[in-house]
């Protein structure tokens, strides 16, 4: 299967706008966007990058995922999140940078060039989905603050706020959530900082006010609600990975031909497809395999996982 990709697409081409505010509407009325009263609506340009797949609906997006900070159910994100502070925002940028510091929200965005990307995502669950996301190369950030030579990872925090996020009052997981990527896999294209969903700021549950986004990792990789971007010459210490190591890697890139212990990931269920819906074949590095398979040259996947 071969990607296909366009320049033309926008949220507004795939969900009629009266649906998109009947939508908006429905879940501002149970508390699940920003704890602001209204979204701003965020500019952006189309991407070469984007997938033609029609994207899932906002309730679908919304309303089903994972975000354990505020519960392990997938329907907790919306029903918890409601009273999430997301202004203000600051993020640190430290370690082996040239200019490490702690920055406010805006001065992350500042001469970032906003698109919209309409991307796959695939959980290592086996379900999918396809996200218009809003946001911009994690790459113009990290050449902002002048990555040092000796850099080879980026190591990511999400917010601790207990009082706030009730999942992190559990001892299941040792908070706050980190992830990490190679500098490469950082600096790749595709990936990206996410601050918008359809057109709008991202809701709460979705990992507001800013998230990461690497199309063709597994979900549990694109870490949300960032606090912290680490460069250093260390593999990070990741938080699946520490939780359960035979079961979830580092790299975490979707490989059909890798199956988890307990599944096999050859299939996926695209979420709103309906019960009686025929699940669908995963792809290797969920179709992006031609802007990103370089990146493993030589490596053998079923260890590096």
């Amino acid at each position: 299967m071969t990607p296909r990709f366009r320049n033309d697409l926008r949220w507004s081409d795939v969900t009629p706008r009266a649906d998109w505010l009947s939508r908006r509407a429905l879940l501002a009325g149970v508390g699940t966007l920003a704890a602001t009263p209204a979204l701003a609506k965020i500019a952006a340009e189309p991407s070469a990058y984007s997938t033609d797949e029609t994207p899932n609906t906002l309730e679908d997006i919304s309303g089903y995922n994972n975000f354990y900070e505020f519960g392990t159910g997938k329907e907790d994100p919306a029903a918890y999140s409601g009273g999430f502070v997301t202004d203000p925002w600051a993020v640190t940028i430290d370690g082996m940078v040239d200019r490490p510091g702690s920055h406010d929200l805006a001065d992350v965005l500042k001469g970032q060039p906003m698109e919209e990307r309409i991307y796959r995502l695939r959980c290592v669950e086996a379900w999918s989905m396809v996200i218009p996301w809003i946001g911009f190369p994690l790459s113009g950030l990290l050449d902002r603050v002048g990555v040092q030579p000796g850099a080879k990872y980026v190591a990511f925090e999400t917010v601790l706020r207990p009082e706030e996020m009730p999942g992190q009052r559990s001892p299941f997981i040792d908070w706050p959530y980190r992830e990490g990527l190679r500098l490469d896999e950082a600096m790749n294209p595709l990936t990206i900082l996410a601050t918008g969903l359809y057109g709008e700021e991202l809701p709460n549950q979705n990992g507001a006010p800013i998230r990461l986004v690497v199309p063709w990792k597994y979900g549990f990789k694109s870490i949300k609600s960032v606090v912290r971007i680490t460069l250093t010459d260390r593999q990070p210490v990741t938080t699946w990975q520490t939780l359960q190591p035979e079961e979830y890697g580092f790299y975490a890139n979707v490989n059909p031909e890798v199956d988890h212990p307990r599944w096999s990931q050859a299939t996926e269920r695209r979420i709103g497809g309906g019960f009686f819906a025929p699940r669908i074949d995963t792809v290797k590095f969920n179709g992006y395999g031609e802007y990103v398979a370089d990146l493993y040259a030589g490596q053998d996947l079923a260890v590096d996982y």
